[in-house]
């Protein structure tokens, strides 16, 4: 089982910031990476809905023989880890466990904000985990419904984004965190323009880097590291394409992304 791939699957294409952290940190992995993109965005759809696609999801991923999968998306994480999990008889990690974690390295930590999708926040995952792991914790959880467009427009320094990043986080500044959650994985890109306005003192934490380093430690603690010393191969799986996606792929992964599949579910 070494040598087979990984799985990645997200509802669009913004999960493959998880998959460009992973590639840095595990150069020798094959990865296949399915995006939903015929039904983005998952955060719009019920619990039960986002719970049937994403085993759709895993089983498109199994049929392709990986040996484990990620979830890159954190509204599928919140809402069908558990019940994936229970249902296949295969490693299933998720973004949100990792980033709560890292969060939480800090042991002075004591004031956290946390920005994400309307769906991710609704969910109130990262919340519930953040509180059971810390008592005392002070949490500010704010929908950011603006910056994924503009993420996927490329404004990443536009004063339209710029403006966005100030009424969602001046709030939380004067409130006093001490860590930012950056709980989507489209959010990522955004690291630059957040520390050029972001005080010295407040932690960033993505949870697209998170996720890979404990898939890393999952992989070294289950004997499934790939032994190979030849650059690992990325396929990506679409369910819609189009020159957006595409597009937008070479944008998160930082490098072309090579021939783009159409998948079907």
């Amino acid at each position: 089982m070494r040598s087979a791939p990984l799985g990645f699957f997200d509802s669009g294409v913004g999960g493959l910031t998880v998959v460009r952290a992973a590639q840095h940190l595990l150069p020798h992995e094959d990865i296949v990476y399915l995006g939903d993109t015929a039904r983005v965005p998952y955060g719009s759809k019920s619990p039960e809905t986002i719970r049937e696609f994403a085993a759709q999801d895993v089983r498109f991923l199994m049929d392709h023989g990986v040996k484990a999968i990620v979830i890159a998306c954190n509204t599928a994480t919140a809402h069908a880890l558990p019940a994936l999990r229970e249902e296949f008889d295969l490693p299933i990690l998720g973004v949100i466990g990792p980033g709560v974690e890292a969060t939480l390295a800090d042991p002075d930590t004591e004031r956290v904000g946390i920005i994400a999708t309307r769906g991710t926040i609704r969910s109130h995952a990262y919340q519930h985990a953040l509180a059971q792991r810390r008592t005392g914790l002070i949490l500010h959880a704010q929908a950011a419904p603006l910056l994924v467009p503009l993420i996927e427009e490329d404004w990443l320094e536009h004063p339209a984004t710029e403006a966005a990043l100030h009424t969602y986080l001046d709030p939380m500044v004067d409130k006093g965190i001490d860590a930012l959650l950056l709980a989507c994985t489209h959010y990522p890109l955004l690291m630059p323009v957040l520390r050029s306005f972001l005080p010295d003192e407040i932690r960033l934490v993505d949870s697209a880097s998170t996720c890979a380093i404990h898939l890393s430690e999952e992989l070294s603690r289950l004997d499934l590291l790939n032994d190979s010393t030849d650059p690992g191969t990325l396929q990506i799986h679409l369910t819609d394409l189009s020159e957006q996606f595409e597009m937008l792929a070479r944008r998160f992964l930082n490098h072309p992304p090579g021939k783009i599949r159409r998948a079907t579910l």
